[in-house]
């Protein structure tokens, strides 16, 4: 496998004017492709700092960050987020759907802003739908949906522009149980397809589905186990 994510030297500092706030602490990280990662820790740990760092949603205050081979911190905003378009899809504990939209416009959305065809784009949206099951829900607005179809909505709207990485924020945290088992056995599908998926949470129950767990404290790599190590 080769590296699509690779982390050197990496800090993040806060700074408020009356005190600055060591959010991340020099970090040294390596995510080959296809890799299915649990990034745990508890408020305050780094944990998000570092998933909006790894989105391209934030920079580093120090160190490089290299996104399958793009050194982004040094890329302009419009690169950025052409780079942010292609490279990843995003997948977060609220979902983030447009309220007064049907499904399948909520996962034309990231097609629209990458220029693509509109025939093209429903075709895709209708398929991405029915791959996470959603195929009897096409024209449903979000509040006519339950937890686990909107999230399910969402996935399909991360995947379409066919990014190598889903990075998931919490995904399961507003899911009852089979609802969030579901979720997760869609990741662990995803993956066996290839997709790199990050999941930040901190639930032990939602890490056991990954093959990978870095845990974080103070800002700090706690441990960074993969399964079947101790």
């Amino acid at each position: 496998m080769s590296e699509i994510i690779k982390i050197q030297n990496l800090q993040k500092v806060y700074d408020t004017g009356a005190i600055q706030v060591h959010a991340l602490k020099n970090i040294n990280l390596t995510i080959e492709q296809g890799e299915y990662v649990a990034i745990m820790g508890q408020s305050g740990s780094g944990k998000s700092t570092l998933m909006n760092i790894l989105g391209c949603l934030d920079r580093p205050t120090e160190g490089q960050y290299f996104l399958d081979g793009i050194e982004v911190g040094k890329l302009s905003e419009n690169k950025l987020s052409l780079v942010r378009n292609k490279k990843i899809g995003f997948v977060f504990q609220s979902f983030h759907l447009i309220p007064r939209t049907s499904a399948m416009k909520n996962v034309e959305l990231p097609m629209i802003y990458g220029k693509m065809h509109a025939r093209k784009r429903r075709e895709r949206a209708k398929e991405l739908l029915c791959k996470v099951g959603l195929e009897k829900r096409l024209d449903h607005l979000p509040q006519e949906l339950s937890g686990g179809q909107r999230q399910r909505v969402a996935i399909a709207r991360a995947l379409a522009n066919d990014p190598p990485i889903i990075l998931a924020d919490e995904p399961t945290g507003n899911l009852d149980t089979a609802s969030s088992v579901e979720i997760m056995e869609l990741f662990t599908q995803l993956n066996q397809e290839g997709v790199t998926v990050i999941v930040v949470t901190h639930e032990d129950d939602i890490a056991e589905f990954t093959k990978r767990v870095i845990r974080f404290q103070d800002g700090q790599i706690l441990k960074d186990t993969k399964r079947g190590e101790q």
